[in-house]
């Protein structure tokens, strides 16, 4: 958790401050210490606690922090305690120093256990023997350097080892100076230097004994901060270095010089900056508790890093600095503001009052009461204008250090005493708008003033400019007026404005004229306004004021937001988010809302960019800021798969079927972390980029099987994505369902089962068309057999009748005669049983699906063909059971069986009564035929006929092929009963309300009836 600071209290010596801002690449030097930027973490604040004891920074972006505790890693947002047990050492050692050496080594001085550094992410201890390690240092030439009670001071060059002088008093601060000398602080004998391996004390100008710290700084010049004091010196002798006296004989624990070289001193009673302009004090109380600063470190991006005895903290500079000085509330809130050309800053509060900055100095301006409210200032060389809120209009002139006024009021010819915008033209015409009466020029001391009757669009003027080609503008809450050439002109939005309420006018380099309105800006080209036709929303905000910095770039103040664009985006019509850098107070602002005045944005002639806040007077120089080239650097830290964490160390493998993916992650930009944005992209998944997103956690659901890539790049606090990419991969193992092999499984076995199924069909219709093949066959057999049997051989019998005929007619014609008329006997027995095989080859037996019908029409039809005998027999058919429809195939054929032994009974039975029995039963088809003829001869039931006759015969292969069954029963003088059985499935058709399964239709087709519907 991150906490602002309050405005720390320093106290500043012996220093006045000459300039604002300078070059800047650290922390400037010429900034008031209370203009930087500080956050402390504390145990309040969810620092893990302990005595900050060092600090140092890896190549990866990581802040490690050693405390009396154990060692803390920090990524800006998150303190993670790292255990040390890789190397027997408890995690909560008291780790006494760190370093970071040329390679970007972590190295660590734990309390009682052996020296340590990290390697590709793991610790490892350093041994070289037996040792007892009493400081540890940076040295030259990419080496470390170490004292050992035991081993005397070792150097540390990549692997090896070199012993430079032997053991000497225990030494606990080390430090080495350009011309190779070694110098050695001990806990109580002083200061020592190496020459020749052997250790000379120095005495000269140090009157303490025990050093704490040492710092080489130059060629040859060693800093040494003692428990009494801090001195500064060589070889040749030391001198003290003269603090606040108020600070007496105080401890120094730390030091450090930071790359714009300022001296910076941890003491116990706070931290102390110093350089050539003087020296500044800060008590740093909440850092240092009842210790003191106890180590001090500048990381890659030039923030300074404070330990103390009860936390972290950071100071860093800022693109802003903002005026006065925290705590006086007479400038709490302001309004316009003008920079002349001297440099001095002339500002307006909000409660009332003229002052002017310069040279770090606030001076009020006499002649204006300090409750009289200022609306506008303007001015050209050394005079200065400003619009008064009763008095009129004041004119100011430095005059040798002082300040001369000479005011205008209503008295003078001005339009009212309340001018609200003032404005001095090149040609030294001084223009005032007043709040509702107008604008007034002022020229050879004499007003002249202009209303709505002239064309002025309002009567109240916010503020007033001229333009290049000589032309004035004003703007008003009704739109804008031009006057030029004697001629005014009007501008709204039906001209292009986006509100007609103007607050501000700007003309840039280029000669173009910009306009900020409630509604946005616009800019004049071709005699009309344009607008943005694409922006974010915080550009068409309220806009109060705007300026342009040398390199083109618009600095904006908007109704709560500070925002620079750069200009050629904005003549575009089209500014990204990208585009548009927005500045807050993580910047040095104290208050990011603009004030509605004439001039509250303003650039002086060095550069800077001027802004007049509701809450102090800031400024910027555009010069100095590089846009944080420092690049973030992103880091994936943990992938979570449902509540479980993976090893990163090692090839990484989700569980099968993950509901949860968590990805954490974090981008290393200290100077401002809350400002990192993010990006990713999950290789196998996501078809592109995410957007760019604060949040430190990406999070993705039912993740498949399968190979992935999590991608990460992350953009630092200025926006520029110009750092490395993170990258992991993983894989989701598969459930059994989902492996190769089972998949390849199920794909034979569908292949299988499809194949069956085919065969299956295959054979089905196979033996569906070997039925129907069969069936012809043995229809054509049986046309043949009745043909054979019935109409040829008559016709053969006839044949013979004939020739005897012939033969008898010459000779014995009465014989003949009788002859013939057998002959003709005969025919017509021929001519009866060629019907009667015509009639059975009929296709169809009916129309109609109603069997007992069919077979009484066939009753009636044999009993007219014996109406010449008398004793013709009576035929009674009956129906049991509710009629069923038989298939096409079985009722003709059903009917064939039972017409042929109806045929036989008529003709051959001498029979007086025949019955005929029809019974549909829910599993079988039961036809009976009964008479009470003389019977079958035994010989021919049992034979299957005479020999040429196939009646019987035929009548049980046609029962066959129907997959039923024929029986027979007869006796002599006892009739005969013939009994057919055919089972439902082959009698029946399909019952409606029985549909038959998917996979019987897909098997087997569809049955003949749904197919006919």
């Amino acid at each position: 958790m991150i906490c602002w600071l309050k405005p720390t209290r320093w106290t500043l010596i012996g220093i006045v401050l000459a300039g604002l801002i300078t070059d800047a690449r650290a922390l400037d030097p010429n900034r008031l210490p209370s203009q930087y930027v500080g956050e402390q973490w504390t145990t309040e604040t969810r620092f893990p606690g302990g005595v900050v004891n060092g600090i140092a920074q890896t190549t990866d972006g990581y802040l490690w922090i050693g405390t009396d505790r154990g060692l803390i890693r920090f990524d800006g947002f998150n303190f993670r305690p790292v255990s040390l047990t890789s190397i027997a050492v408890a995690s909560n050692v008291s780790i006494l120093q760190l370093l970071t050496d040329a390679g970007g080594k972590l190295w660590i001085r734990p309390q009682g256990a052996d020296l340590a550094r990290q390697i590709d992410g793991k610790f490892e201890s350093v041994r070289y023997g037996p040792n007892a390690v009493t400081a540890l240092s940076k040295g030259n030439h990419d080496g470390v350097l170490v004292s050992d009670t035991t081993q005397g001071t070792l150097r540390f060059m990549a692997d090896s080892v070199q012993n430079l002088g032997p053991a000497s008093p225990p030494v606990i601060s080390l430090a080495e100076t350009a011309d190779g000398k070694i110098w050695l602080g001990t806990l109580g004998d002083g200061l020592f230097f190496l020459a020749g391996a052997r250790a000379s004390q120095v005495n000269a100008g140090l009157p303490d004994r025990k050093i704490n710290c040492l710092l080489a700084t130059g060629s040859d010049e060693l800093w040494v901060g003692t428990d009494r004091g801090l001195y500064r010196g060589n070889g040749s002798g030391f001198r003290r270095v003269e603090l606040p006296s108020f600070l007496g004989d105080v401890q120094v624990f730390s030091l450090l010089r930071d790359r714009d070289s300022n001296m910076w001193v941890g003491t116990t009673r706070g931290l102390l900056r110093i350089n050539g302009k003087g020296i500044s004090f800060s008590e740093e109380n909440e850092l240092r508790g009842d210790g003191g600063i106890n180590a001090l470190f500048e990381d890659r991006e030039g923030n300074l890093w404070i330990g103390g005895a009860r936390g972290l903290g950071r100071i860093r500079d800022s693109a802003f600095v903002t005026y006065p000085s925290v705590g006086d509330r007479r400038f709490e809130h302001n309004g316009p503001v003008y920079v002349d050309p001297e440099g001095r800053a002339w500002f307006a509060p909000a409660q009332g009052g003229l002052y002017v900055l310069s040279n770090g100095r606030v001076q009020a301006v006499a002649s204006i009461p300090p409750n009289e409210v200022i609306y506008s200032i303007s001015g050209w060389a050394d005079v200065v204008w400003a619009a008064r809120q009763r008095g009129g209009l004041t004119r100011l002139e430095f005059r040798n250090g002082s300040i001369a006024s000479q005011s205008y009021t209503k008295a003078d010819g001005l339009a009212q005493d309340s001018a609200y915008a003032v404005y001095e033209s090149r040609d030294g015409t001084v223009w005032a708008g007043t709040l509702n009466g107008g604008v007034s020029k002022f020229k050879d001391g004499h007003f002249t003033t202009y209303t709505t009757t002239n064309g002025l669009a309002s009567n109240t003027v916010s503020s007033i400019l001229e333009t290049r080609d000589g032309a004035m503008w004003f703007a008003t809450p009704s739109g804008l007026s031009s006057f030029s050439n004697g001629q005014w002109r009007t501008y709204t939005t039906v001209e292009g404005l986006p509100s007609a309420e103007v607050n501000c006018l700007f003309e840039d380099s280029s000669g173009t004229l910009w306009s900020g309105t409630s509604a946005g800006l616009a800019f004049f080209a071709s005699n009309r306004f344009k607008i943005l036709h694409k922006s974010p929303d915080i550009l068409r905000e309220q806009v109060v004021g705007m300026a342009e910095d040398k390199s083109g770039r618009f600095w904006i103040a908007t109704s709560d937001h500070v925002l620079r664009v750069p200009r050629d985006k904005l003549l575009s019509g089209v500014v990204k988010a990208i585009d548009v850098r927005e500045y807050g107070q993580a910047d040095g602002l104290e208050s990011t809302e603009g004030v509605k005045r004439s001039r509250s944005v303003v650039s002086d002639s060095a550069g800077r960019i001027w802004f007049s806040l509701t809450s102090g007077l800031s400024v910027v120089d555009p010069s100095q800021i590089d846009d944080n080239l420092v690049p973030a650097l992103p880091h994936i830290e943990a992938i979570t798969a449902d509540n479980n964490t993976a090893n990163l160390a090692a090839s990484v493998r989700i569980p099968p079927s993950p509901r949860r993916i968590t990805f954490e992650y974090t981008g290393l930009s200290l100077a401002m972390p809350a400002r990192v944005r993010f990006r990713y992209f999950l290789e196998g998944f996501d078809s592109s980029w995410s957007q760019p997103v604060a949040a430190r956690e990406a999070v993705y659901t039912n993740l498949g099987a399968g190979f992935y890539r999590f991608r990460l790049v992350a953009s630092n606090s200025e926006g520029l994505w110009n750092g490395p990419e993170a990258a992991i991969g993983f894989e989701v193992e598969p459930t059994l369902s989902e492996t190769w092999w089972f998949r390849s499984a199920m794909v034979l076995c569908v292949g299988l089962v499809a194949l069956a199924a085919y065969l299956i069909r295959m054979r089905q219709l196979t033996r569906l068309l070997n039925a129907r093949f069969e069936e012809r066959l043995a229809e054509r057999v049986r046309v043949a057999r009745e043909l054979h049997d019935t109409l040829l051989q008559s016709f053969q019998g006839l044949l013979l009748h004939l020739q005897v005929v012939s033969d008898l007619l010459p000779t014995r014609p009465q014989e003949g005669k009788q002859k013939l008329d057998g002959v003709i006997d005969h025919a017509v027995d021929a001519i009866r049983e060629g019907r009667d095989a015509v009639q059975d080859l009929r296709s169809s037996v009916t129309v109609t699906n109603d069997l007992a019908l069919a077979l009484n029409a066939l009753a009636q039809e044999l009993a007219a063909e014996t109406n010449h005998n008398a004793n013709a027999p009576v035929v009674q058919v009956e129906v049991e059971g509710a009629p069923r429809d038989l298939s096409q195939v079985v009722r003709d054929e059903v009917y064939k069986i039972v017409g042929e032994g109806l045929r036989n009974a008529f003709r051959h039975a001498d029979s007086q009564h025949i019955e005929v029995e029809i019974r549909y039963d829910e599993r079988q088809l039961r036809l009976r035929l009964r008479d009470d003829g003389r019977g079958i001869d035994p010989k021919v039931l049992s034979g299957y006929g005479d020999e040429g006759h196939y009646g019987l015969r035929g009548m049980r292969e046609r029962a066959e092929l129907l997959g039923g069954k024929l029986t027979v029963w007869s006796q002599r003088d006892s009739g005969t009963e013939v009994e057919l059985i055919i089972p439902a499935a082959h009698a029946y058709t399909a019952s409606p309300g029985l549909p038959r399964s998917w996979l019987a239709e897909r098997l087997f087709g569809k049955t003949r009836r749904e197919s006919d519907e």
